[in-house]
């Protein structure tokens, strides 16, 4: 771009710049309308975003290049810190919560995408370091045959990154998304007490925002504490969730207890049951973890309950394991796993081919 252009000239840059992100976001503003529970939305969020880099560089005029590069080179720096950050929560979730196998998922993931970024890195090294120059014909082929397995790694790195980016981006995005505020029904996701009888701190958070909506809605509505009764539990964490709202103002012909359900399918089947038994409106609201929103809304699908999804705060520490669990737990649905596979397929088959071709 020319330093000397008129403004007219920039302006004009930024707008045939901007046309693509517009129409990226509101395909996207258009599939979450039709329903903010379904998988396609992670994609077309990832895509939007991607189309908002090249308007955010058009937006410094004549230094757009630089500036393009400038953020392509900040985020190749936050891709190759990653493995870190992972690695350190990972050690820090070990220190706080223990050593049950949820709580290594970062430090697993961290030490994977820390492979593939290795892998990556050797592969485009390797023909550049004389390692091929030095060698017979035979051990040339072997090294080759070695860069571009390196090479496959590092491709399979990266695109399971990229679909967990997009699956990150989506989950925290439903967290800004506006929403009504005019409820008739609030269902709380319980999850696991203290001692057996306590309210966690992650569970506190849920049930504080539950109250925020419920103080601050112009008619307040039902509260539905969900959670049944585990086997090292002394009550249900529903009937612990419901104290914890007595003693924080709502009074208890507010409240309706769920406490059968063991799962987070059961707590929302549960809660429609308790609902659909009475009469009125019926416009619900699902609050739960903010990690835990988008496949919370996935179930309430499937069940055909219609609610929108509010997510409680998650310390720091706790939400990249968290969500790591979310996404696993998401692609071991068949028809998402048999997506996921193959877009692995589609994404290295053209590697697997030419290192057979060169075998």
């Amino acid at each position: 771009m020319e330093l000397n252009m008129s403004p007219a000239a920039y302006a004009n840059n930024l707008f045939h710049m901007a046309i693509p992100a517009i129409v990226c976001w509101g395909i996207l503003a258009l599939s979450m309308w039709r329903d903010r529970s379904r998988y396609r939305n992670t994609v077309l969020c990832f895509i939007a975003l991607l189309f908002t880099i090249p308007v955010v560089s058009a937006l410094f005029g004549p230094w757009q290049e630089a500036a393009f590069v400038a953020i392509a080179l900040l985020i190749v720096l936050v891709i190759f810190c990653v493995p870190v950050i992972l690695i350190v929560n990972g050690v820090q979730m070990i220190k706080k919560e223990g050593t049950r196998f949820q709580n290594l998922l970062s430090l697993f993931l961290g030490l994977i995408v820390g492979a593939g970024e290795i892998c990556t890195v050797l592969a485009i090294l390797l023909p550049y370091l004389g390692v091929f120059q030095s060698m017979t014909e035979h051990g040339a082929l072997k090294a080759s045959l070695l860069s571009w397995l390196f090479v496959l790694i590092a491709v399979s790195v990266v695109y399971g990154s990229l679909v967990f980016v997009s699956f990150m981006f989506y989950t925290l995005l439903l967290q800004i998304v506006p929403h009504k505020h005019d409820f008739d029904y609030v269902i709380i996701h319980g999850s696991g007490l203290i001692g057996g009888s306590r309210v966690s701190k992650l569970l506190a958070d849920r049930l504080d925002k539950a109250i925020f909506l419920y103080k601050n809605d112009p008619t307040p509505p039902m509260m539905i504490p969900s959670g049944g009764q585990g086997s090292d539990e002394d009550l249900s964490e529903a009937a612990a969730m419901a104290q914890y709202l007595r003693d924080h103002g709502i009074p208890d012909d507010h409240i309706l207890l769920e406490d059968q359900s063991l799962t987070t399918l059961a707590n929302l089947q549960n809660s429609k049951a308790l609902i659909d038994a009475r009469p009125g409106r019926k416009y619900t609201v699902l609050v739960t973890s903010n990690y835990h929103v988008y496949r919370a809304l996935r179930y309430c699908r499937k069940i055909g309950l219609k609610c929108t999804g509010v997510g409680a705060h998650v310390a720091p520490y706790y939400w990249p394991s968290a969500l790591i669990r979310e996404f696993v737990a998401i692609h071991r649905e068949k028809k998402h796993l048999i997506l996921f596979l193959a877009g692995w397929v589609v994404t290295v088959l053209p590697l697997v081919l030419i290192l057979f071709e060169m075998a």
